[in-house]
């Protein structure tokens, strides 16, 4: 299907001030042009795709803010009005005196045939609930929507902002035979959403920017109800959506949960595990990446199902080539848990989505010179330089995990499955779960990746030390004997000797500087 615009430009125009309308008519860039801005008492700019450009030398003065606003519809509570019968959105900027300082001018645009790239899951009359950045076209596509179902269906439009009908009594053409319902206040929406399905028997009700919990809970009343239910929500992907505390309930929202011992066991996790506590309210989740392609979640209760567990149910993704055909791919998405390496108790814990760059074990002479960039999450930043001091490896810390080689975490945080670590695994950066945030413990992971062998004698040195303390105490030489502090595998590996030699054992003090004492009786 061809895109058409359509974006009543000339309404637009008129209502700017007469100088800064001509400066945009001897432009002649109105297909590119997003927004104009009038800040009182500095010049007016003029927002393109590709940059801002300054449309006037003079700065804006209190005639210029009163011409505009003379000339478009009233303002509401969300400091939003309109050109009536465009899509058009004018936002003003109050000083605290409540007048009107500022004003963004942004161009509305019916954009007839974005739907044609899920057309085919809205018309099968389940409830879809589109994703997306700001900007990225959530509303126009939520525009075409409305248009296409009311050819068939009844359609009922809740229009908090006029943004899906324009401006005025009158909706705009893009919405088609779709009915509309203008809400009075932003804070009543939620309400207006119960009424449409009360009072006027819809089969499909479309929402803009659901935001807040009232409004999550209309969602779920209204699909309970047998209504399809086509919204809109602010964010990037299905795991956004998930951490965000207030819009959770779409997808079914999360609980904490205690298992059973056998339970646990058979899952292989712990006690306390995240689990859905409810049906999705949206059956489908569309991620809007940008206008010619999307991700498509068909299945929202097994895919948050799957996250919560530690897996990713491959996606669909459909991409607009530039003929208009619709290509269809397959998300690939290896298992997320984390494996432990088991040939070693104090090996790093790496998530096995990382395959990009896996530990690398050459000799120490020939990574030494290369640097290993690290994205520490939750980590004390000094210790890791510290620990690479120590190890003499070049080692730098970045900020963006785009430029990281390995992420560095804690495991109180990997079990949370914060977005950093999600947008890790996706781009197979190497994920490290350290046990302690100690020297020590950075400084084993850093002597795996980079292949340097660590005197191995150390831990059978310790272990002497604990023979030989046990041996003093079972011989009536001392009542306790305090070990040399140790790493947690080797302090397990102390108290494991001492109870196979029928002694008591007590760790001590605070890591990197824990120990354990050998006692002589019980």
């Amino acid at each position: 299907m061809t895109l058409r615009i359509t974006d009543d430009i000339g309404a637009l125009i008129a209502a700017l001030p007469l100088d800064i309308a001509e400066r945009l008519r001897e432009g002649n860039r109105f297909e590119d042009l997003l927004e104009v801005v009038l800040d009182l008492g500095r010049p007016c700019d003029a927002r393109y795709v590709d940059g801002d450009v300054q449309l006037a030398d003079s700065e804006i003065t209190w005639d210029d803010i009163e011409y505009v606003v003379s000339r478009i519809g009233d303002f509401g509570e969300d400091n939003r009005a309109g050109i009536e019968r465009t899509l058009h959105r004018i936002s003003a900027m109050r000083n605290r005196r409540r007048a009107v300082i500022g004003l963004t001018c942004r161009v509305g645009r019916a954009v007839y045939g974005t739907i044609d790239i899920i057309q085919d899951i809205v018309e099968l009359g389940e409830s879809v609930l589109l994703l997306g950045r700001p900007g990225v076209g959530k509303t126009t596509m939520l525009r075409e929507v409305a248009r296409i179902l009311a050819e068939k269906r009844r359609v009922v439009i809740v229009d908090t902002s006029n943004e899906i009908g324009g401006d005025g009594d009158i909706p705009h053409p893009a919405v088609g035979r779709a009915r509309r319902m203008q809400v009075m206040t932003p804070s009543m929406q939620h309400a207006v959403m119960i009424e449409a399905v009360e009072n006027h028997m819809p089969e499909v009700i479309v929402i803009d920017e659901i935001g807040t919990e009232l409004e999550a809970a209309a969602a779920r009343t209204i699909a309970e109800r047998g209504v399809q239910l086509v919204g809109t929500a602010h964010g990037n992907t299905l795991d956004n959506l998930m951490m965000n505390p207030t819009l959770c309930d779409l997808v079914g929202g999360i609980q904490t949960v205690t298992l059973s011992d056998e339970e646990a066991r058979r899952r292989g996790t712990q006690k306390s595990v995240l689990e859905r506590k409810a049906p999705p309210t949206f059956d489908v989740v569309v991620e809007i990446q940008d206008w010619d392609r999307v991700v498509v979640r068909s299945d929202v209760a097994a895919s948050v199902d799957a996250i919560l567990r530690g897996r990713v149910l491959p996606a669909e993704i459909r991409v607009r080539r530039p003929s208009g055909e619709i290509e269809t791919l397959q998300e690939e998405a290896p298992s997320r848990a984390a494996s432990v390496q088991t040939s070693n108790a104090d090996a790093p814990i790496q998530s096995s989505k990382s395959k990009r760059r896996p530990a690398p074990r050459p000799t120490a002479d020939q990574v030494r010179g290369t640097p290993l960039r690290i994205y520490p999450y939750g980590l004390n930043q000094n210790r890791i330089r510290q620990a690479s001091r120590h190890l003499n490896v070049p080692v730098f810390l970045v900020n963006d995990i785009g430029e990281a080689d390995a992420l560095f975490t804690l495991r109180t945080y990997y079990r949370k499955r914060p977005q950093v670590i999600a947008d890790a695994e996706r781009r197979n950066v190497p994920v490290y779960v350290l046990r302690n945030n100690t020297v020590v413990q950075m400084e084993k992971y850093l002597a795996d990746i980079f292949g340097i062998r660590q005197n191995n004698d150390a831990v059978h040195s310790a272990m002497e030390e604990t023979r030989d303390a046990i041996t003093q105490v079972m011989g009536g030489h001392q009542n306790a004997v305090r070990l040399a502090p140790q790493e947690a595998y080797v302090r397990r590996m102390q108290h494991d000797l001492a109870r196979d030699s029928n002694v008591l054992s007590r760790s001590s003090g605070k890591d990197p500087r824990r120990y354990v004492t050998i006692y002589s009786g019980r």
